[in-house]
């Protein structure tokens, strides 16, 4: 008896044995399928964004451009676009008709303004266009295949709705100012240029211009341009050239730069998500960048001109549902994610770090701020509004004078003795 007792024991025993191996392989087989679909679908992403290259440039930062046929860009996948015919320059520029000479430079004057590091190894040929490559390690860094290169929902600033149980309820901050209340077909600012320090990967700094059209529910329209540190979208900490679109409150629609259909580019001398360099020091030199968005009254697209020599290219009317007419608020100013990782408001800085009350060489600022009417004419803003949730983390003061127009100094350091 005692024989068979055992034995059946030792059968029990080797029948676990085998229920664990077969389990343990079986979850290793699961994981390994998982990794592999990833990796599947991360290189499918990548063969959609990473177009086929007429001639590559390494950039001093690591970054590779592509010099990419303007017929091949990513904004042609979208069905809507199959036969669009590409509008090389926009029909009106906002003081009138628009004039090639009224915007452009001799090449040498071009070569010497342009203020991406890539351009000291080379220049994209006429009728490409230049587009960072996009690797495999940037896709793994966000949340999925799917959110790569998307904005967070709610990330627009509500200066109306600033009650103490909204501040950094999104996790993000802002210090900006605004106008609202009118129609609004375009808007225009020089933005000085830092490099802010960012505390955790997922988080960022940003100064830019917001168009917005529709409610701040799940209908908001929006086009922005600017600058950024995002260690999480770029992998590094260079202050870098940006646009952003959505049509749905960041939700399904829309990318940063080029990393979707959208944005149609038509420029062949700047790369959006290309690093800016050089950029403002304390109490040293300091450099600004110049940003244009406007509305062609003929065509209703949507276009963009950084500096006073390159018009970038548009956004087509149809990616919008507000936007498609005017736009009911413009924004102008930094934003910076607070994680709050260690339960303390983050560190993070926003503009140069430094507080509005510092003023020139010390504190950001934008300046020369303006907005298109209805005739399509640049126009100093009416009624100009400041926001920002917790002064005492980062704060915004606005001015004017005859040289620079209507202005601001923002920003600040985040976590300090009275924002803890």
């Amino acid at each position: 008896m005692r024989a068979v007792h055992l034995s059946t024991e030792k059968l029990a025993r080797g029948f676990l044995v085998c229920l664990c191996l077969w389990g343990f392989f079986s979850l290793s087989c699961a994981a390994r399928s998982g990794v592999s679909k990833q990796k599947f679908e991360v290189k499918k992403h990548l063969n959609r964004l990473n177009k086929p290259a007429v001639k590559s440039i390494q950039s001093p930062d690591g970054d590779m451009i592509d010099c990419v046929p303007i017929s091949k860009q990513p904004a042609f996948d979208h069905p809507f676009l199959k036969d669009h015919k590409i509008q090389m320059k926009p029909n009106y520029h906002p003081e009138g008709l628009f004039d090639d000479n009224k915007v452009s430079t001799t090449s040498k004057e071009k070569e010497m303004h342009i203020p991406q590091l890539w351009h000291r190894y080379g220049k994209c040929p006429e009728g490409t266009i230049p587009m960072r490559r996009t690797k495999e390690d940037d896709v793994l860094r966000a949340s999925s295949v799917k959110r790569y290169g998307k904005k967070k929902h709610r990330t627009v600033p509500l200066p109306k709705s600033a009650e103490p149980d909204l501040i950094n309820q999104s996790g993000h901050q802002h210090a900006i100012a605004y106008v609202e209340g009118d129609k609004y077909y375009g808007a225009k600012a020089t933005i000085n240029v830092w490099e802010p320090k960012i505390q955790q990967q997922n988080e960022f700094s940003l100064s830019q211009i917001w168009l917005l059209g529709g409610s701040f529910g799940q209908d908001l329209n929006s086009i922005e341009a600017g600058w950024q540190v995002s260690p999480d979208l770029y992998g590094d900490n260079n202050t870098r050239l940006f646009t952003y679109w959505t049509s749905d409150a960041y939700q399904a629609t829309g990318c940063y730069n080029l990393l979707c259909s959208g944005f149609i580019q038509i420029n062949s001398d700047i790369a959006m998500g290309a690093s800016i360099s050089p950029v403002s020091g304390y109490r040293n030199s300091q450099y600004d960048i110049s940003i244009l968005i406007w509305k062609d009254p003929k065509e209703g697209h949507w276009w963009m001109q950084f500096g006073n020599g390159y018009v970038l290219g548009y956004w087509p009317s149809f990616l919008f549902s507000y936007l498609t007419e005017s736009a009911s608020m413009i924004e102008w100013g930094g934003e910076v994610v607070n994680s709050q990782s260690d339960g303390q408001h983050t560190s993070t800085q926003m503009g140069s770090g430094r507080f509005p009350e510092e003023g020139f060489s010390k504190a950001s600022y934008f300046r020369n701020i303006q907005v298109v009417d209805a005739s399509n004419n640049l126009k100093a803003p009416k009624g100009l509004g400041t926001f920002t949730e917790q002064s005492n983390c980062y704060d915004v003061q606005p001015g004017s004078n005859d040289d620079w127009g209507h202005f601001f100094y923002y920003g600040g350091p985040g976590k300090n003795a009275k924002c803890p």
